[in-house]
């Protein structure tokens, strides 16, 4: 198995044998939780064999926040509708995560990042911020459809490569998570290739990482399979930053077929429904 396959899947074994049955006040859902958990992925694209993973939407995902809309139509919404569940009525989604790094708190994060690792490769200064104190968590009314789950993250350039290391507040685990990682390791090598070096580590760590019990079944179906699935790789060219910031729609199909020429994923596993 891949390296992320076989990660993932001992994650969610230890997940149900280990978490915790908690009920969560706002779904309404019990879920098995464990505290604390991180995957360390260095070898290859992490992109999970064990089930399907829809490749466009990640990656529409990616280039949208790159683009810094918080607008779904600007492009998410032609390749995927998973954002009109989060839209307000307004059509925009309040906490878009590529917004709050290009547009929030008085900055664009994402372009002075490039341009800080350009002239000092060797900063430990590389702090993207998406949760924002004054609208999101602790003493704001639950208004908004959605808040950030990867609320932090920082990039550092060491032995020539981009590493990344993402903070994530809460990871569904058997839906979330695969697309998260598989997004985040794509924004990696694109930023990576902006920058003029090498893909490198990915650090996905997660502070509450869960499985909702409408999805015990299948994470049981999950742990019972095995992939013998070579490693995938993906290496981005070096234009794909400025073109994902112009919204170049063509971007999309173009890593699609990159990473579906190597894709050889075991079948849907039926019957997970997205818990809001």
């Amino acid at each position: 198995m891949t390296q992320f396959d076989q990660l993932y899947r001992n994650a969610v074994q230890r997940i149900m044998n280990e978490g915790i049955d908690e009920y969560n006040e706002r779904t309404g859902h019990t879920c098995k939780v464990i505290p604390g958990l991180t995957f360390e992925l260095d070898q290859g694209f992490p992109l999970l064999t064990l089930r399907k993973i829809p490749l466009k939407i990640f990656i529409a995902e990616q280039i949208w926040y790159i683009m810094g809309s918080k607008n779904p139509d600007d492009f998410v919404n032609k390749f995927t509708k998973i954002w009109k569940d989060f839209t307000e009525e307004d059509g925009t989604v309040a906490a878009a995560y590529g917004n709050r790094w290009r547009h929030a708190f008085g900055r664009d994060q994402l372009s002075l990042l490039v341009d800080h690792l350009k002239k000092q490769p060797g900063s430990r200064h590389g702090v993207v911020v998406t949760w924002d104190p004054r609208e999101d968590g602790l003493g704001n009314p639950e208004s908004k459809k959605n808040v950030p789950c990867p609320f932090t993250w920082t990039a550092n350039i060491i032995g020539n490569k981009l590493h990344i290391h993402n903070v994530v507040r809460s990871n569904d685990i058997m839906l979330g998570c695969p697309h998260d990682v598989a997004g985040f390791y794509l924004l990696l090598c694109i930023l990576a290739a902006k920058l003029g070096v090498k893909p490198g580590k990915l650090t996905h760590t997660i502070s509450n990482a869960h499985i909702y019990d409408t999805h015990f079944k299948q994470a049981w179906e999950l742990i019972e399979r095995e992939n013998d699935h070579p490693t995938i790789h993906f290496e981005a060219q070096v234009d794909y930053f400025d073109r994902a910031e112009k919204g170049d729609e063509t971007l999309v199909n173009e890593m699609v077929e990159i990473l579906k020429k190597q894709y050889n994923p075991l079948e849907n596993i039926k019957g997970m429904e997205i818990v809001l």
